[in-house]
């Protein structure tokens, strides 16, 4: 197995994850979780979404939390070597996040995504491809002019859960078109669930083939249907080194309740059962790739506290399988006699 031996590792729990829960997240416990995951050594984070929050009232104090994470004394010094994402879908999200930069707590990153399907990408954005297209020519531009940068996430890779299967060549072509309009990154998304370990090496063969910097590259993978670990192995093996996760492996899409009531949300067009969908779990990643050898930049036993405490601020059993099993010892632990065959 060949695989990098220093990778990135980016946490996207208190935006991608929280937004999926049905109770509002009070701000204190977001902040909490901003603060914790940066002393453990995190770099990139995202941190809201500053669309509309009619749709996703888990975004409702997206000023108030980024303002309280950029005065924060207990991360002060280290917030300057910190990326902060925050999603803006569409131009009126852009211009927010414009103007709460040039006041001095906005993102250092903003999001614009496409699908390959262009029945996904028009429930998700309201807007043509074509539409959305020029509209990135123009954002992307306006955002470096406020000293922005911008992440351009390319989402239904491997399948769409309206329409079905998808064109891996497609989603190529994206990933090339958004670098030349000026993105500085690139976020490719299995939101959907879909992709096969074999597909995801091969998608990322093909990506690394055409455009060989693997800092231009984000791995996000789902785990709709369990793969998600064996997906970030697989991208290793092609080469990838930037991946994210949120905490317990929650997420996946947006609430269609909140506090009881019915949001606009994701609507129908994912799944009837919104316990299914979900991210890979960061604890588990970073565990993983920390037994691997490779070195993730984190405190990993830190990693796992935060993983507990996410539990209690949830107020559940989440995905996360090292949370309660731990690191693999090192040392004998005594618990039961050795197993002879």
């Amino acid at each position: 197995m060949k695989y990098p031996k220093k990778v990135v590792l980016g946490d996207i729990t208190v935006r991608d994850g929280f937004q999926h829960e049905d109770r509002t997240i009070p701000t204190r416990a977001k902040l909490w979780c901003m603060e914790q995951l940066i002393l453990a050594g995190y770099k990139r984070l995202e941190v809201t979404n500053l669309g509309n929050p009619a749709g996703m009232p888990q975004f409702a104090d997206a000023d108030q939390l980024l303002q309280a994470i950029h005065s924060s004394k207990l991360i002060k010094d280290k917030l300057k070597d910190v990326e902060l994402t925050a999603v803006t879908i569409r131009e009126k999200a852009a211009e927010r996040a414009f103007e709460v930069r040039q006041k001095g707590w906005g993102p250092d990153r903003i999001l614009f995504m496409v699908s390959t399907s262009e029945a996904h990408h028009k429930k998700n954005s309201g807007l043509s491809l074509e539409e959305y297209w020029k509209m990135c020519e123009i954002y992307i531009k306006k955002a470096h002019q406020n000293g922005i940068k911008v992440c351009g996430t390319v989402s239904t890779i491997w399948g769409c859960p309206i329409v079905g299967p998808t064109e891996l060549k497609k989603a190529v072509e994206f990933t090339k078109r958004f670098l030349d309009i000026g993105a500085d990154d690139i976020e490719h998304a299995d939101h959907d669930g879909s992709a096969s370990p074999d597909k995801v090496f091969d998608y990322f063969s093909m990506v690394l083939k055409d455009i060989p910097d693997p800092k231009r590259h984000v791995a996000h993978f789902h785990v709709t249907r369990g793969w998600g670990l064996a997906n970030v192995l697989a991208a290793l093996q092609a080469g990838i080194t930037h991946f994210e996760g949120t905490m317990g492996g929650i997420g996946g899409q947006p609430a269609n309740f909140v506090d009881g009531c019915p949001v606009a949300g994701t609507g129908k067009h994912y799944y009837a059962d919104p316990g299914i969908v979900g991210l890979v779990s960061s604890e588990d990643m970073a565990v993983m790739m920390d037994e691997m050898g490779i070195d993730t930049g984190l405190n990993i036993d830190r990693v796992l506290e935060i993983g507990q405490a996410t539990e209690r601020i949830l107020g559940r059993r989440l995905r996360s399988e090292t949370v309660h099993s731990g690191r693999v010892p090192k040392t004998p632990t005594g618990r039961g006699s050795p197993v002879t065959i």
